[in-house]
């Protein structure tokens, strides 16, 4: 993304998403399906911070061809998708459904009383609900985990006219732990259950797969898989996503406020977590945990200025960060900085803060908070 750099003024805190970067991150994906089976990108969480719209109108140019969000109204429809299939995946209240189903979405049903309920909304409304029924393999969340009783589940959908069966799906726990044999246990579980089905209802969309296992096991394919972490170039198995021909499309950037000479002793920030063990200059950003910056890479993280690498200095606070510039710097007011992202020839990966907070990538760009206004360069 370096090239665009010059293109996004400075500001205090900014995310710039290359929607370029998800429309090819979904092509890479749609080449690993090899043509057997659809990608449907999951832009929940707002698009996991990414932004919920952009991402999705890019992820239909990268060959997506369903969409998926975990509550109603987590997107909102566009020329660019009018006509893609969006299924919601999360728990409904009353009013969620009927916005659901007012937004021609998709909706997942794993009892008879909830299916019973998502026929009646819809014939009320005068629509047909299409259904997706979760088979709990495994996960232990929402779904149903008695065979019988998912299979007694379709075979009411199909016999309820008020209503459309779209699809029968699982989760996997475990998909990005390589080592884990479980994950296997529930493949072979829903292979099982659901490939008898698909004979009997050959129309039905049988989905497994989230990004971990589509890069982890063809088998896991089936008719469609449902990519969240990956479209966004963040690695599901927590390493380098470059490893896997995945490109970040996030960077966090903000700029030094100020530059302040500090002699040996000084301190940084509440609670005097960080005093200077030698007189040196720090620089002063203005970002901090209201933006997502965990107040756990106090003392604990690196920033990006002038293409070097600086360390966080003191404790985060809601608003601004200090970082240690050394005892000569020719960093000056105003100057750049990236909290994630490239700048020359250095670079901080999600992954990489993840790794420093003990949590997964996920959670960091998810954490990028309102506060931050998101740039889109394509």
């Amino acid at each position: 993304m370096d090239e665009l750099q010059e293109r996004i003024p400075v500001k205090r805190a900014i995310a710039v998403i290359d929607s370029g970067a998800v429309r090819r991150n979904c092509a890479r994906l749609v080449r690993e399906l090899g043509g057997r089976s659809e990608l449907c990108a999951v832009v929940k969480a707002d698009g996991y911070g990414h932004g919920a719209r952009d991402v999705a109108r890019a992820a239909v140019q990268g060959g997506a061809t369903w969409l998926a969000v975990a509550a109603a109204g987590e997107i909102a429809r566009t020329p660019d998708f009018a006509d893609i299939p969006i299924v919601v995946m999360g728990a409904l209240t009353d009013d969620d459904l009927r916005a659901a189903l007012e937004d021609r979405c998709d909706v997942a049903v794993w009892s008879g009383e909830f299916l019973a309920a998502v026929a009646e909304r819809g014939e009320g409304m005068g629509v047909r609900a299409r259904v997706h029924v979760k088979y709990d393999t495994g996960m232990g969340r929402l779904g149903e985990s008695d065979p019988d009783e998912v299979i007694e589940l379709v075979g009411r959908a199909v016999a309820d006219d008020r209503v459309e069966l779209v699809g029968l799906w699982t989760h996997f726990a475990t998909a990005d732990e390589p080592q884990s044999r479980f994950f296997d246990h529930q493949l072979a579980r829903f292979q099982e259950l659901a490939l008898p089905l698909k004979r009997r209802h050959p129309s039905l969309v049988l989905h497994a797969a989230n990004s971990a296992a589509t890069l982890r096991d063809p088998r896991s394919h089936l008719d469609m898989v449902r990519c969240g972490i990956a479209i966004y170039g963040l690695d599901p198995f927590h390493q380098d996503p470059a490893g896997r021909d995945l490109e970040p499309a996030l960077e966090l950037r903000s700029y030094v406020a100020a530059v302040k000479r500090f002699e040996q002793g000084a301190s940084a920030g509440y609670g005097r977590t960080w005093r200077a063990p030698g007189d040196t200059w720090v620089g002063v950003l203005p970002i901090g945990y209201g933006d997502g910056v965990r107040r756990g890479l106090s003392n604990n993280a690196d920033v990006l200025v002038d293409g070097r690498r600086y360390p966080v200095v003191g404790t985060v606070s809601m608003d601004n960060i200090t970082i240690d510039l050394g005892p000569r710097t020719d960093v000056e007011p105003g100057a750049e900085a990236v909290l994630i992202g490239a700048q020359g020839e250095q670079r901080i990966l999600a992954e990489e803060v993840a790794d420093r907070l003990d949590t997964i990538n996920y959670e960091i760009t998810c954490g990028i908070s309102s506060r931050v206004p998101r740039a889109y360069v394509r």
